[in-house]
């Protein structure tokens, strides 16, 4: 079974998802990841961790950005940034990857069982699903919000393999992120540190013996 991330693997690398909220808004990527490690750390939670695990709300998450925003930054210009509602101004105008979409397509089409294990949130569900839809049906969605444990948390790897019934040893991850992996692997599964399209499905195809689409 393939399991794909979705931020920066389905969807566009998080850098260019960064850049893009930096001319939306006017904040810096390097202000908005300060600003997630702050909030995340008053509660002594990895970034992010609050709102993928549904914590707290997204509105609430937002007014704690704006707090940390305003403490580093004063007198910072937050009228375009719509933080409370972070999700919706965050994937406004994001496009699917197209050749991970159609290597999920492929996959399938070829025998393969396909899923989705993502961190997310709760509130951002109605923005990033039309994203990924092109891929069609997956066989399983993890969903870190809805289950109550993330990536790179051990736990999640077992849990998906159990709600899919699936072996570890037969469970592969394509994700962006090189701890994700390493925790992957750890559990028993194989993994693709997704680093760019061409790289990730060579990878993938070596693992599954699955052609490369590229």
């Amino acid at each position: 079974m393939i399991w794909f991330d979705c931020g920066g693997v389905l969807s566009p690398p998080l850098d260019e998802l960064y850049d893009a909220y930096h001319q939306k808004t006017g904040i810096t990527p390097d202000q908005l990841k300060t600003a997630m490690k702050d909030v995340a750390a008053e509660m002594n939670m990895p970034t992010l961790a609050p709102v993928e695990l549904a914590v707290i709300t997204e509105a609430t998450w937002g007014r704690a950005l704006a707090r940390a925003l305003a403490g580093r930054h004063p007198g910072i210009d937050l009228s375009r940034a719509r933080l409370e509602t972070f999700g919706e101004q965050w994937f406004d105008g994001v496009m699917a990857n197209p050749v991970m979409v159609c290597a999920l397509r492929y996959a399938r089409d070829n025998g393969f069982r396909v899923g989705i294990l993502s961190n997310n949130v709760v509130e951002w569900e109605p923005y990033w699903q039309p994203i990924v839809a092109p891929a069609g049906e997956v066989d399983c969605l993890i969903d870190s919000c809805k289950v109550g444990v993330r990536k790179p948390d051990p736990r999640i790897f077992d849990l998906a393999a159990k709600t899919a019934g699936t072996e570890a040893g037969d469970c592969v991850l394509i994700d962006d992120l090189a701890e994700n992996c390493e925790a992957a692997r750890a559990q028993g599964w194989q993994a693709v540190h997704f680093r760019d399209n061409a790289q990730a499905l060579h990878d993938l195809s070596r693992i599954t013996g699955l052609p490369s689409i590229v």
